[in-house]
């Protein structure tokens, strides 16, 4: 017996967010409170008031505007559930928009150096007289000389890959592909050369990034064919 009109209308509606921002915020504050993970609870109140009134991009066929929160919430639960325990990183995946979002100064995060650091190799901006691709290099390489800023790199792609085919032009669908190829999967071959430390998450997040921009380039080559 084949599937119901409503059934098959449902299963192709496209989702409009994964997961709900307020279920993970408490998830993560639940982890936070019972693994005493001091700056990761401080960074929840935190990141929400800096990114208050801002929403993520919204999808061609969406109903409702998507609170901005949603984005490093997510990141944060699926870096626990890769296996990160470690303060400085949840803390670091929770604010890595902080600065190149809001009006605040790296330096004025109430966080940790190493967490300040982190952020601020995360945060990307155009210098004076340099254009956006050279200063695209210049990120990028700075990213590399840190494995935890890789790592939330590769956390923060993956997360924005699962969303790009519904909120990106065509032409922008393809330079994210092409940014994707260049800069950011490289970041995964640094971690399996490096330590241990992210050696299991960073082939899982490999693996979901090529799945998805896989699945693009064969869609679009299927449209001009």
């Amino acid at each position: 017996m084949g599937y119901s009109s409503d059934i098959i209308m449902n299963a192709l509606t496209p989702r409009e967010e994964f997961y709900d921002e307020q279920n993970m915020f408490t998830r993560i504050r639940a982890y936070a409170e019972s693994e005493h993970l001091e700056q990761t609870y401080r960074a929840l109140d935190y990141m929400r008031n800096c990114h208050k009134d801002q929403y993520r991009k919204r999808k061609k066929f969406a109903s409702k505007k998507i609170p901005y929160i949603n984005h490093p919430l997510l990141m944060a639960c699926q870096a626990h559930a890769l296996g990160i325990r470690d303060d400085v990183i949840l803390c670091s995946v929770l604010l890595h928009d902080v600065v190149e979002d809001t009006d605040v100064n790296v330096t004025e995060l109430p966080f940790s150096d190493e967490v300040k650091e982190i952020v601020g190799l995360l945060t990307f901006s155009v210098p004076d007289g340099m254009d956006k691709e050279a200063a695209k290099e210049v990120y990028y390489r700075r990213i590399r000389g840190n494995e935890a800023a890789c790592f939330i790199k590769l956390l923060d792609r993956c997360n924005n890959v699962s969303t790009m085919a519904a909120v990106f032009s065509e032409e922008k669908l393809r330079d994210y592909i092409v940014e994707t190829e260049v800069y950011v999967l490289p970041l995964a071959d640094i971690l399996k050369n490096g330590s241990l430390r992210y050696n299991d998450a960073s082939f899982l997040l490999k693996y979901h990034i090529l799945s998805v921009i896989e699945t693009a380039k064969n869609l679009i080559l299927k449209r001009e064919g």
